[in-house]
């Protein structure tokens, strides 16, 4: 069991290893991107990484106040499922109403990693290996959608 610290500094570690693994790929436009904060330029709609002591997750995150407005979009972000699922070449789960580690209602789209844990560093290569594909493959993917979720907003 680690401690509360031991706990934080490990996943900083995490993190500042992973971005330096991934500060040399550029993004589908060829540009310099922080792939561990990645903006995807519309409100609301966020491209997350987590992990913890048990799994790992990429998500694609709609967090609208409004539940009617996040619904709308979660169904427009449907409407490109057959594409989504074709670039990432694995089925993700999809969940319209999904309550966040705050409680707060979000629709999410993820895929996970079992039994693989941020706070073991041996395990840090097969985290690296499960994100970076699949976050530049998100970008991708986003590159091609995109303009529907800035006109729709």
């Amino acid at each position: 069991m680690f401690s509360k610290e031991e706990t934080a500094r490990l996943r900083q570690q995490f993190w500042i290893s992973f971005g330096q693994y991934m500060k040399p790929v550029p993004s589908v436009e060829g540009l310099r991107i922080n792939w561990i904060n990645y903006k995807t330029g519309v409100k609301n709609i966020y491209f997350k990484m987590d992990a913890d002591a048990r799994s790992a997750r990429i998500s694609i995150q709609l967090t609208h106040s409004d539940a009617g407005i996040r619904h709308l979009i979660f169904e427009q972000l449907e409407e490109f499922k057959v594409m989504f699922s074709s670039e990432m070449n694995e089925n993700w789960v999809w969940e319209k109403n999904f309550a966040d580690e705050f409680g707060k209602e979000i629709s999410l789209v993820y895929f996970t990693l079992e039994n693989k844990s941020i706070l073991n560093a041996q395990h840090w290569p097969d985290l690296i290996s499960f994100f970076k594909p699949r976050i530049i493959l998100l970008d991708e993917f986003w590159n091609d959608v995109k303009p529907v979720f800035e006109t729709l907003l």
